[in-house]
């Protein structure tokens, strides 16, 4: 990727772009539009970002729909997923624009194109329901061709705002073209569960993650023996969180290791408000967010949503108990760590993550030179992919 900045001075926005366009090597985007959008959009302006990339998702839809309509499945699914893309990707801006109400319609308009795009995938994308706590969690199996036969299949499990997309060029294109099965499916406080079911957060994932495996074991196309799971961004505390539990996963990828999630809500703060939390002042506490500046408050208005919670003192309360010391030593199956140089959420935790493991690991490291910097590596998702599924190839014998 090279340095920071090569596109906007504010690195927000330029991580942002550069995830959009990272996902365009499996498809998840057009390259030359991403960079007109990317001279069209100024720094700071979250409402020209939000009508760019939403008026990009407008157009992208109308093309999947009109080579739907015509019959070409193929430009129609890589439409629809372009538009799935473009429309996420202007949800991010609106929390710091005019009108933040917005964003509930522009994930549905990301939803309907994701879902559309999917169901022309060859063979179709399964959409599954995973029974969980009295509900059911929104899934979506993919097997790499229409024969049925048992697999290894891969649990995708995203972080704490990226769509079921996100978790498809970052992983699930892969694994299909590798012969794995995957799973994608939207936990509590992300995506579907959010939005629609109303579900949030919660630190112990291996809640979520034993009725996953629970329901893959019900399928004849999995095989028992070789489940993985690959943990992105926040997953990186949650994927190890659970496997810590859950031993019939036979191996996980964690990128990046996250011992503790809080760093990144209370490292920053000032020494004055970190003791308000520490005396559990809640009032003062959040007397004294309310009159941060315009755009730190629409951060923590995005960060604080999935949740669930109003207060920003019971949500920086609850972030001190994701932490992985106290567990990460019960994890038994092999994992792979990875380390991108240039973190900048949770940095020195993928080092600090493998030291705590006693289970077999390998930590490799993403680096500037390879283009592979910064968190999750954005924009090399090729050189992700080889890393990745050559470790779980291994792992599982193949």
């Amino acid at each position: 990727m090279g340095n920071p900045g090569q596109f906007f001075k504010n690195l927000g926005y330029e991580f942002e772009f550069l995830v959009a366009l990272g996902r365009s090597y499996h498809q998840g985007g057009d390259i030359g539009k991403l960079l007109y959008i990317a001279s069209q959009v100024q720094d700071g302006d979250a409402e020209g970002a939000f009508r760019a990339f939403y008026e990009a998702g407008e157009a992208a839809e109308k093309l999947g729909q009109h080579s739907a309509d015509c019959g070409h499945r193929v430009s129609a699914r890589e439409a629809y997923l372009w538009a799935a893309s473009y429309f996420h990707t202007a949800g991010r801006f609106l929390d710091a624009s005019p009108d933040p109400t917005r964003l509930t319609p522009t994930w549905a308009r990301h939803q309907t194109c994701w879902e559309k795009s999917v169901a022309l995938f060859d063979p179709p994308a399964e959409v599954v329901a995973i029974p969980y706590e009295g509900t059911a969690l929104r899934g979506w199996f993919f097997r790499p061709s229409p024969v049925a036969k048992r697999r290894p299949t891969l649990i995708l499990n995203n972080g704490s705002d990226g769509p079921p997309m996100t978790m498809w060029t970052a992983g699930g294109a892969a694994a299909g073209a590798r012969g794995y099965n995957c799973l994608i499916f939207d936990g509590p406080g992300q995506g579907y569960a959010l939005f629609r079911q109303n579900l949030h957060f919660r630190p112990d994932w291996e809640k979520v993650i034993t009725p996953v495996v629970n329901f893959l074991l019900t399928r004849m196309d999995v095989d028992a023996e070789r489940i993985g799971i690959l943990g992105m961004s926040q997953a990186g505390y949650w994927a190890p969180r659970a496997l810590a539990f859950e031993h019939r996963i036979g191996a996980g990828v964690i990128d990046p290791g996250v011992v503790d999630v809080s760093t990144i809500w209370v490292d920053h703060l000032p020494p004055e408000l970190r003791r308000l939390i520490d005396n559990d002042q809640k009032e003062a506490f959040d007397e004294a967010l309310s009159n941060a500046p315009r755009d730190d408050k629409a951060v923590l208005d995005y960060r604080m949503r999935p949740f669930g919670m109003s207060s920003p003192f019971d949500v920086f309360k609850a972030s001190l108990g994701y932490n992985l010391r106290g567990v990460a030593h019960h994890i038994r199956c092999p994992v792979l760590i990875i380390d991108p140089e240039d973190e900048q959420f949770w940095p020195g935790q993928s080092r600090e993550l493998y030291e705590l493991l006693n289970c077999p690991k390998t930590l490799v490291q993403f680096t500037a030179e390879e283009g592979a910097n910064w968190h999750c590596e954005p924009v090399a998702e090729g050189l992700r992919d080889l890393r990745v599924f050559d470790w779980l190839d291994e792992q599982f014998g193949r």
